[in-house]
């Protein structure tokens, strides 16, 4: 999978949905899917972004609820992480019962034997992109089988992932192993078939769900690593600033190339050095990011601290997006675009957030 980066080429992939295909076969690997996932994260675009264009082809609502669904758990997950903050770095609803805090080898060696999974670890590794169901297949192997904790397993997907989104992983991770959710998440050899395309049998995962709950198959991943995960940031270049102009911030969750596009001020992409040590990501990721924000007329490029960049631009006009890990910026704080408008807060679950939010919402009467 190519993830071309400019804006016309995004667009258009948001005019090629088809919801009604989406819905029915999303959760097989070679379903209809999007592929929007990296630039939702990235914030190029939106949930309601979205939602507006699909809902204007002359859709109803009820018609294409499981594709409005999906796009709802982002935000989600996102009003968990403005609730919770550093809190969704640890177990958020129940402790994960875990043999370690470690990572089985095979998982990251994609030579866990059971096929689909060890093709789509190394897809993930050639492409940043690893399919939703996919990703809880190899949470599911490496939280629920292998019994590791859910924390560095994630950390590792999200690293090469180039729709990390801390809120999305670390809490699907959690719904997974059952921190964030009512039960465990398994899945076997024959769901694996039937959604991967693959025909294989006699694996550790070849056995009934209830097998799978109850026998404790971990002595197959003994052999565990730590992970030293690090993000090379592209070096300091001179800024030329016009002080008479405000000045817009974009980061690493905010590249919207349609942020008061008509105003004339400096935008500057700022690199975090402390930010990508709390959240590490690949070479490719930041190459990812940096491509995306070419769509932003005039952007420059900072690498450093949000106080060293306040030594070089007018600390009283800089404006920026509002986000868990930008709480230290100083400015005008901007509203992100939500799916559903008036729905913030902590929910305990999707549902209760879903039921809430669809009744009023301004899309569906437009």
């Amino acid at each position: 999978m190519i993830f071309e980066t400019d804006y016309k080429s995004i667009q258009q992939r948001i005019e090629n949905i088809d919801p009604l295909k989406y819905g029915k076969t999303r959760n097989y690997l070679n379903g209809d899917v999007t592929y929007l996932s990296p630039f939702i994260s990235r914030g190029i675009i939106s949930t309601r972004q979205i939602a507006k264009a699909v809902l204007a082809k002359g859709y109803h609502p009820s018609e294409i609820e499981s594709f409005l669904k999906e796009l709802a758990w982002r935000d989600y997950f996102q009003q968990v992480w403005i609730a919770l903050g550093d809190e969704i770095n640890e177990d958020v609803k129940n402790k994960q019962v875990c043999n370690h805090f470690l990572i089985p080898k095979n998982l990251v060696d994609a030579t866990t034997g059971i096929e689909a999974i060890d093709k789509c670890i190394n897809d993930l590794y050639q492409t940043g992109y690893m399919h939703n169901h996919a990703r809880m297949y190899v949470a599911s192997l490496a939280c629920n089988i292998a019994k590791s904790h859910w924390r560095l397993p994630a950390r590792w997907m999200y690293y090469h992932l180039l729709d990390a989104d801390w809120a999305s992983n670390a809490l699907s991770w959690q719904w997974v192993a059952g921190a964030f959710s009512s039960k465990k998440y398994y899945a076997n050899q024959e769901n694996i078939n039937k959604y991967c395309n693959t025909n294989q049998s006699g694996t550790i995962l070849d056995k009934s769900y209830e097998e799978l709950a109850a026998l404790d198959l971990s002595s197959s991943f003994d052999d565990t690593i730590n992970l030293i995960l690090d993000t090379h940031l592209p070096n300091q270049t001179e800024l030329k600033i016009n002080y008479q102009l405000p000045t817009c911030i974009y980061n690493f969750y905010n590249l919207d190339c349609n942020w008061d596009i008509d105003v004339h001020a400096n935008r500057i992409l700022l690199l975090e050095p402390a930010f990508f040590k709390q959240y590490p990501v690949c070479d490719r990721t930041i190459d990812f990011v940096i491509n995306l924000s070419k769509n932003i007329e005039g952007v420059q490029l900072f690498t450093g601290s949000f106080d060293d960049l306040l030594q070089q631009v007018n600390p009283s006009s800089l404006h920026f997006k509002e986000h868990p890990t930008n709480k230290h910026y100083k400015g005008v704080e901007h509203s992100r675009e939500w799916m559903f408008e008036n729905t913030v807060g902590y929910y305990p679950s999707f549902f209760s957030y879903w039921n809430k939010a669809s009744k009023k919402n301004s899309l569906w009467s437009k």
